[in-house]
Parts: C-alpha cells; structure tokens; sequence
C-alpha cells in the first residue's frame, strides 16, 4: 500500500504546534494527525486520566442546519428525538443507510432552532454525499463549516483550566454553551470520546493556535495524539467507525440501540420516518445474530482487530474489531462481535495467539467507569 505524502495531506492549524512538541505526524483520513508525542501513549493516555489532555480533533466535520425545517429533515434522517433535544444540549445519533446499516455516527447540538452536526473524518464525504442524496426543502439549509476547528480537552482538571478562558460553570454532560471571551465565538460542550469528564470546543480557524497556546500554557495541560485518544475510548467502550461500526453494522448489534430516541421507536411518537427504520426497528423484537461485547483476554499480550474468537470446539463464533492493552487496568482489553446464542449459553471463548490457545471472558463495558459530570 502506498504512503500518501505529507505535503498532500491536509492540515490542521495547529500543525507547527504539534511539530514543536515533538509529534510523530501520520496519515489519517486524508490528515496529517499527530499520533503521539515525545512523553508516549501511556503516558499522555494516564495525564488525560489524572490532568488534561488537549485533543486536535480538526479533521472532524462540522455542519450547520438550519431554517424552520431544520428539526423535521434531521429527523427523516437520523435516529434521534431531536424535537425534544432543548436549546443548549447535545446528543448522540446515528445516520442509518436504507439496509440499517451506519453511514456514520454523529453527535447533534441544538442551539436555538438551529443545529450543529459533528461527523467523523473519515465519513464526512460519505456524510455530506448522504445530505446531498436527501436534500432539505426550501425551509431547511446546510452548510459545511470549514472555517471552524475543533480541539477537546479532557480529564479531571478540564474545568478548571478552561474556566479562566470561557465561562463554563455550571455546565453540565452533553451541555452546549456558545461564549465570546475577547471576541472570539467558542462553541463549547460538555462531552468527549475519552470516558472523563472534558470539554469539545469548536472555534475560528482564524484563532485556533492563539486559543490552543493559551491552554497548553497551563501545566497542568499537555497535547495527546491519536494513539492515547484511542486507548481511552477502547477504556470506556466507545465505537470506532471503521472497525467497531460501519455501513452494514445495525445499531441493535453494535450495542448502541439507546441511540434509536423513544420516540422514534414503534410506538413512539414519531416512530420510524427515517431510512432502514423497518431493519433498525424490527431488530428491538428479533435480535440480530451477532453483537457487540466486551472482552478481557487472558495474559498480557492485547489481541488485535481481525481476530477470531473460537468456541469450545474450536469453532468461530465471532471475531475482535478493537483491541489494545489498558494503561488505566495494565491489561489487555478488546471489544468484538459474538454469536448471540453462544453469549446467551455461556460458552467458554479462546483465541489461536500464534499456535496458543488463549481464553477470553466476557465483561461488561466500559471497562474503566465513567466519569462524566452529570
């Protein structure tokens, strides 16, 4: 496979700041992203957990929707209850394809009548060709913001590092607060792809390294790559698009069902309306075949992505789709999808590790406790 090269790739504008903290900049998503720093993934994973780490999470898509029809085109959409999702809250939802499977999950703020969507970097052409696909009415618009930036600062001590910077007392998870400390349009909200508590802070392009800088000043703040973002997802039982969900992945498989508002379910207020309801739907009555479950493999060597998981027999039964060793437990730890019927018998699990056989035991996820402030 082919190495794109740097000088194609797009960048975020904190690029020379990552390069002067010693970053090892990689592809992604057609970005160049850090992927740590000079400290290590262990180490910027365990800061995020006891301090504050600073994400570069530019490369995400931003989109603004907004008019009279904002509410009811998400809606014919998207899997969420957005006309009860007040002014000033956010919440997670999934953009299913006509066959149930996910497109892409997105996180949806609502502020005032409109609303600010957040896609994943590697969805947001698919995402947008979607919209595109499906446009609104002359009652609805929306547009790409690609004059905005998005930084996430996470761990026990966001707040009061952000706090001299931005108003955000009193805020609570899945808030959203919009602030102009010296002039400059911060949307904020409460949440994160981490497991702790922490901020997302949308803003200016135009004001995005002055803002960054003015964050790592403090000591208590230090840059985590793409490497760590990754172990404290995998830590509190997160998604990854790409290997845990993708576009023939149902949400009633992938564990994430309470994505599907009530409303939206049979039933429900506004039940359906959107594309591969009848599948997304119909699987709350007949559970699918597979789904996702959390795993602790035995020893201490992490079981990758692509794994088999065999039966007592040896045969397969399932297959790993994240796996990497925790830092916060200092043990492997791996999320995958398993036949339903041999996690409702209670089989025992094992995988080949190389010509070793080695037992796997189901758990309940997340692995770390949460601790969003609630």
């Amino acid at each position: 496979m082919a190495i794109p090269d740097q000088a194609a790739l797009q960048r975020t504008p904190f690029h020379d700041l990552h390069l002067a903290a010693g970053a090892k900049m990689v592809p992604f998503a057609g970005w160049s992203m850090p992927i740590q720093y000079a400290a290590g993934i262990i180490q910027e994973h365990l800061h995020t957990r006891s301090q504050a780490g600073l994400f570069d999470v530019s490369h995400m898509g931003q989109i603004d929707v907004t008019g009279s029809g904002a509410c009811a085109w998400l809606e014919s959409l998207t899997t969420a209850d957005l006309a009860a999702l007040p002014p000033g809250r956010q919440t997670y939802s999934l953009l299913p394809n006509t066959a149930g499977g996910l497109i892409d999950d997105l996180m949806i703020q609502r502020l005032g009548d409109g609303f600010h969507v957040v896609c994943n970097a590697s969805r947001c052409a698919d995402v947008l060709a979607w919209l595109t696909a499906h446009p609104p009415g002359a009652d609805c618009s929306y547009v790409l913001r690609e004059d905005l930036v998005l930084l996430a600062l996470q761990g026990p001590l966001a707040e009061s590092v952000l706090q001299p910077h931005a108003d955000v007392a009193g805020m609570r998870f899945l808030d959203v607060r919009t602030v102009s400390p010296d002039g400059v349009a911060l949307r904020i909200s409460r949440s994160g792809y981490t497991g702790e508590d922490g901020f997302e802070i949308s803003l200016p392009v135009t004001s995005a390294a002055s803002f960054a800088q003015r964050l790592l000043d403090h000591e208590n703040v230090r840059w985590t790559g793409l490497g760590a973002r990754d172990t404290l997802r995998l830590e509190a039982g997160m998604c990854l698009y790409g290997n845990d969900i993708d576009d023939t992945t149902t949400p009633v498989s992938a564990a994430i069902g309470w994505a599907v508002g009530a409303a939206r379910r049979a039933g429900g207020a506004r039940a359906g309306g959107f594309p591969g309801a009848a599948v997304v739907l119909g699987e709350f009555q007949e559970p699918p075949a597979r789904v996702r479950v959390g795993l602790l493999p035995d020893g201490r060597a992490p079981q990758r992505a692509g794994t088999p998981l065999l039966g007592a027999d040896g045969r397969e039964v399932g297959v790993i789709t994240s796996g990497n060793h925790s830092p916060t437990l200092g043990r492997p730890v791996a999320m995958g999808y398993l036949d339903r019927a041999v996690k409702l018998s209670g089989e025992a699990l094992h995988i080949d590790s190389r010509g070793q056989s080695v037992s796997v035991s189901l758990t309940s996820m997340p692995f770390v406790p949460t601790r969003y402030l609630r």
